[in-house]
């Protein structure tokens, strides 16, 4: 399989306050606007990969849902982010924290409850670093 292009799909309870969340109080920025203007499907720029929201949660099939769906996001400051998401009334599942693999991460949810793990990469972790040259020759 070739894959050209992805994105993530997203069939919100709520598509206006998803917009909301997703557009304002996260701050992505859109790619692609479509559909009604009163009731559009939005496409955000989510790193290098696309997070669409659009439709209605009534429209997936049976056993649809936020299931194992989890959205993973890296933020250059994430004390930064914490505070800025606090301040704009976002529940904070759980507060960062230095993780057992090295990661600083904080959860929070959309308002549909899919997990959202906010991520930020120490300049230690082996990540931020070129890992080619640490290879030795057989």
């Amino acid at each position: 399989m070739e894959v050209l292009s992805s994105r993530i799909l997203i069939r919100p309870v709520d598509p206006g306050r998803s917009r909301r969340f997703y557009r304002d109080t996260l701050g992505l920025a859109i790619y692609r606007e479509f559909g009604p203007p009163d009731d559009p499907g939005l496409v955000f720029f989510l790193g290098q990969s696309l997070l669409e929201v659009s439709g209605h949660a009534g429209e997936e099939p049976a056993g649809g849902g936020a299931g194992q769906l989890r959205l993973w996001l890296q933020v250059r400051d994430l004390a930064a982010e914490h505070r800025r998401l606090a301040a704009a009334g976002v529940a904070i599942v759980r507060d960062p924290q230095r993780e057992p693999w090295g990661l600083d991460e904080m959860w929070i949810e959309d308002p549909d409850g899919i997990p959202i793990v906010v991520v930020e990469i120490p300049p230690e972790h082996p990540l931020r670093r070129d890992q080619r040259g640490a290879r030795t020759a057989p």
